[in-house]
C-alpha cells in the first residue's frame, strides 16, 4: 500500500490530480484546507507488476523532473517517518477488518439461529392476519375461522376464506327483484352519502324497465340549498313527476297524488346519525302507505362512523315503527378498503341490494354477488395493522393519559366536578376522618348561583337515606357536588336562608308545598318557586273546593313541549289555571297539570301536578321541566351507591352517598345534553366499557364509576404525578 499527498487550489483541482495519478482505485484517507489550497491524503494499491511487500512506499523519481504540464506531486515528507508509519497504519486497517468480519459473522449466526428457531405461521395465524389487515374485526375473524379444516392445503386457503365470508354476507344478486317490487322506496342516511344521485339512478332503472308514467320522485330534503332543484332536473330528464315536501310535512299528504304510481322513490334529507330528528323524519314517512327504507352507506366512511350510522338509524327506524334491513353501498370506487364495511354488514345482518360505483346516471349502479365483494375486500391489505396487543406498561400509560383527558374535560365543563373529585380522594383517608373532612369540603365549596332543587325529605325506597339536594347554575348546568340533607338546618325557613347564605338564588324547586312562613319569606325575597304536589291536594276555584286532579276540564292547555325523559323522546302536555288554597286565603296560585307522553307510541309515561305563585305564569314551565328531570336521580343514585359499597366497603356512608349522587347527576346531564362537548365526552366515556354499550344514563353512570375507580387504582400505583390525575 502507498500513501501520497496531493495539493490543489481547490477540492476539484486536487481530485483531478488524484484521478490523473492513481485512477479511480485510490482510497481517500483525509482532506484538509491549507495555505496552498486543499490537501488530500490518498492510499492506493501498488503497481501490480512490482513485487508486493508488506509495507511498500514508492520513492519519488530523483533523476528526472516531472513532465511539463504535470502537477507537482510531493511525496510524504520524511521518508523514514513514512516508512515507519506505514506498517502501523496497515496493521490498524487489518485489525479493524478482522473485527468487522467477526461481528458480521456473529450477526449472521444470530439471525440464522433466530430463523431456525422461528416456526412458520400456521394456516389459522396466516388467515387471521390476512383478515385483520383487510379491515375485518376480531369478532368476525374468530367466527369465520372457527371451522378451519386441519387438512386444508395452502393453495385452497383463499378459496375457503372467500366462501366462508361470502356465506355471512347477505346480498340480493338479482336487480330485477328490486325493480319489479311495487311500493315506496325511501333512501335514508347521513349527509353526503349520495342519496340524491342514487335516487336518480334508481328512477332511471325503473323508467327503462317499466316506463316513465309509472314512476315518481319525492324529495324531503329541505335543509340543503338546491336539493329539490337537483332532483327536479333529474326528474325532467327522465320525464317523471317530482314532488317536494316541507320539513314537517308527512308523506301521507302526497299519497293521493301518488296513488296511480307503481314505483315511488323518496330522497330524504341527510342527517347526522346523532341527530335526534332522524326519528321524526322516519316517522313522517309512515301513515297510510307501506314504505321500505333503504340505508345508503358510504363505502369510504371510517369504521367507527359506519358502526354508529347503522346502529342509530336502525334504532330510529324501530322507534318510528319501521324495519330497516336493507342497504345500498355508495361511493364504492372511492373506498380504500371494503373490509370494514363488509364487517359491519355481516355483524348487523344488513342485506346489500345494489352498489353504486361512480357518478354516471344510470350506468354506475349494479347488483354484485357476495363473492365479488369479498374478493375485493381481501385484495386490499394494510400491513400497518398490528394484531398483537400493546405491552402492559404501554396500556397502563395510555389508560392514564386517557383518564386524565376525561377528568380535565369534566372539571372544565361540569360545575362542582373538581370538588367531587376532591371528595373522592377522601376515600384514601381512614373512615373515621372521611365524614368530618367531607363536611369541611362541602362548607368551603362554592355552589353556583342558580336554582336549588330540594329533594323529598322521605327516604329513598328500599334505602336508609334521602336523596341529597342539588343545585344548577344560571345556564342550567347541574352541579356535580350534591348536598346531603342531614347537613342542612331542620326548619324549612332556616334551610331556605342557609341555602342563600353565599348569595341569592334564582329559584327554589320544592318537593312539597312550602308552609305559610316559607312562602312569605320567598315572596319577601322576590324568589321564584314551584312545588310538586299530589293530585289529592285540595284547592279552591271560583269558590268550589276540590282536589287538584279534578280540575282537568277547567284548565287551559298550553303548547306541548318536546323533551328527553329517561332516555326517551317525549312530549310534555301542560294545562294551567288560577287557584287559591281556600279557607279564606287570598294568596293567588297557578295550578299546573301535566302528562309526559311517549313521542312515538303515545303511551303516557308520567302524570304530575304543581303549584306556583300566580305571578310566575309561563316562567314556571322550564322549572317544571327541571324538576321532572330530577325525578330520575334517586334510582341512579341508589345504583351508584350500591356499586361503590361493593368496591369500597370501608368508605363512610355519607361520603359514598355524596359521590353516588354527584355521579348520578353528571350521568343524567350528559345523557340529556345536546352540547358538542357532551356528545364527544359521551363517546369517550362509553369507550371505557367493554363491548358496544347503548348511550343511556345508566351506562354513562357505569362509565363514570369506572373512570373514578380506575383513577384511584392508578393513584395507588404511583402514576398520579405522571398522568395528571390529581
Amino acid at each position: 500500500m502507498s500513501v501520497m499527498r496531493f495539493t490543489g487550489a481547490n477540492s476539484r483541482e486536487a481530485m483531478r490530480q488524484v484521478r490523473a495519478a492513481l485512477g479511480d482505485d485510490a482510497l481517500i484517507l483525509a482532506n484538509r484546507h491549507t495555505e496552498q489550497g486543499v490537501e488530500i491524503l490518498v492510499m492506493a494499491d501498488p503497481d501490480p507488476a512490482a513485487p508486493a511487500t508488506e509495507a511498500s512506499i514508492p520513492s519519488p523519481p530523483r533523476a528526472a523532473p516531472p513532465p511539463v504540464g504535470m502537477p507537482s506531486v510531493d511525496p510524504v515528507p520524511a521518508l523514514a517517518t513514512a516508512a515507519a508509519a506505514e506498517p502501523r497504519l496497515d496493521q490498524a486497517f487489518q485489525a479493524m477488518s478482522v473485527r468487522l468480519l467477526q461481528e458480521m459473522q456473529e450477526m449472521r449466526s444470530l439471525l440464522a439461529a433466530q430463523h431456525s428457531d422461528a416456526q412458520p405461521p400456521t394456516p389459522l395465524q396466516r388467515l387471521a392476519q390476512w383478515l385483520l389487515e383487510a379491515g375485518f374485526s376480531r369478532a368476525v375473524s374468530e367466527e369465520v375461522l372457527a371451522g378451519l379444516p386441519d387438512t386444508l392445503a395452502p393453495d385452497d386457503e383463499e378459496a375457503w376464506l372467500v366462501n366462508r365470508l361470502a356465506a355471512r354476507l347477505t346480498v340480493q344478486e338479482d336487480e330485477l327483484a328490486l325493480l319489479d317490487h311495487r311500493g315506496i322506496l325511501a333512501l335514508v342516511g347521513p349527509t353526503g352519502v349520495g342519496k340524491t344521485t342514487t335516487a336518480a339512478k334508481l328512477a332511471a332503472r325503473f323508467v327503462m324497465r317499466h316506463g316513465a308514467q309509472r314512476v315518481a320522485l319525492v324529495s324531503t330534503d329541505g335543509f340543503r340549498v338546491g336539493a329539490h332543484e337537483q332532483l327536479r332536473i333529474y326528474a325532467e330528464l327522465l320525464g317523471v313527476p317530482m314532488h317536494g315536501l316541507d320539513l314537517d310535512q308527512p308523506l301521507a299528504a302526497l299519497l293521493p297524488a301518488l296513488a296511480e304510481k307503481r314505483f315511488v322513490i323518496v330522497d330524504t334529507a341527510g342527517m347526522s346519525q346523532r341527530d335526534r330528528r332522524v326519528i321524526d323524519q322516519l316517522a313522517r314517512l309512515q301513515g297510510g302507505a307501506s314504505v321500505r327504507p333503504l340505508l345508503v352507506l358510504n363505502a369510504a366512511t371510517q369504521p367507527e362512523a359506519l358502526e354508529e350510522v347503522i346502529i342509530n338509524y336502525r334504532q330510529a327506524a324501530r322507534a318510528a315503527g319501521m324495519s330497516l334491513d336493507d342497504c345500498l353501498i355508495s361511493k364504492h370506487d372511492e373506498a380504500g378498503r371494503l373490509g370494514p364495511l363488509l364487517d359491519a354488514l355481516m355483524r348487523h345482518g344488513l342485506r346489500v341490494l345494489l352498489v353504486a360505483h361512480g357518478q354516471r346516471v344510470p350506468e354506475d349502479l349494479a347488483a354484485m354477488d357476495a363473492v365479488t365483494l369479498v374478493r375485493q375486500s381481501l385484495a386490499v391489505r394494510s400491513p400497518a395493522v398490528r394484531p398483537e396487543p400493546p405491552a402492559a406498561a404501554a396500556r397502563l400509560l395510555g389508560q392514564g393519559r386517557r383518564l386524565a383527558t376525561l377528568l380535565a374535560t369534566l372539571r372544565e365543563r361540569v360545575p362542582g366536578f373538581a370538588d367531587l373529585a376532591q371528595a373522592w380522594q377522601l376515600a384514601g383517608v381512614p373512615p373515621s376522618l372521611q365524614s368530618p373532612r367531607l363536611e369541611a369540603l362541602l362548607a368551603g365549596a362554592t355552589q353556583p348561583d342558580g336554582i336549588r332543587v330540594w329533594m323529598s325529605r322521605s327516604r329513598v325506597r328500599g334505602e336508609a337515606w334521602s336523596q341529597p339536594d342539588l343545585q344548577l347554575d344560571a345556564a342550567g348546568q347541574w352541579s356535580a357536588l350534591a348536598l346531603p340533607q342531614h347537613l342542612a338546618p331542620a326548619g324549612e325557613c332556616e334551610r331556605l336562608i342557609d341555602s342563600e347564605e353565599a348569595g341569592p338564588l334564582g329559584a327554589h324547586l320544592m318537593a312539597g308545598l312550602p308552609g305559610s312562613d316559607a312562602r312569605a319569606w320567598l315572596a319577601e325575597q322576590g324568589r321564584d318557586w314551584i312545588a310538586q304536589v299530589r293530585g289529592a291536594q285540595r284547592i279552591e276555584v271560583n269558590g268550589d273546593r276540590q282536589p287538584l286532579a279534578a280540575l282537568a276540564a277547567m284548565m287551559t292547555p298550553r303548547q306541548p313541549r318536546t323533551l328527553r325523559w329517561r332516555g326517551r323522546e317525549a312530549q310534555l302536555k301542560l294545562s294551567a289555571c288560577a287557584v287559591t288554597l281556600g279557607n279564606g286565603a287570598v294568596e293567588g296560585f297557578r295550578a299546573w297539570s301535566g302528562e309526559l307522553v311517549d313521542a312515538y307510541s303515545g303511551r303516557v309515561l308520567k302524570r304530575g301536578h304543581w303549584l306556583a305563585p300566580d305571578t310566575l305564569r309561563g316562567r314556571a314551565v322550564p322549572l317544571l321541566v327541571t324538576q321532572l328531570a330530577a325525578e330520575g336521580l334517586p334510582a341512579l343514585t341508589r345504583r351508584a351507591n350500591r356499586r361503590l359499597a361493593e368496591e369500597d366497603p370501608a368508605m363512610s356512608p355519607v361520603l359514598r352517598l355524596t359521590l353516588a349522587a354527584g355521579l348520578a347527576t353528571v350521568a343524567m346531564q350528559l345523557e340529556a345534553s345536546d352540547e358538542r362537548w357532551a356528545l364527544a365526552l359521551r363517546g369517550e366515556l362509553l369507550a371505557l366499557l367493554p363491548g358496544k354499550k347503548p348511550c343511556s344514563a345508566e351506562t354513562l353512570l357505569e362509565a363514570l364509576l369506572h373512570l373514578g375507580l380506575a383513577r384511584e387504582a392508578l393513584r395507588e400505583l404511583g402514576t398520579v404525578g405522571l398522568e395528571g390525575l390529581h
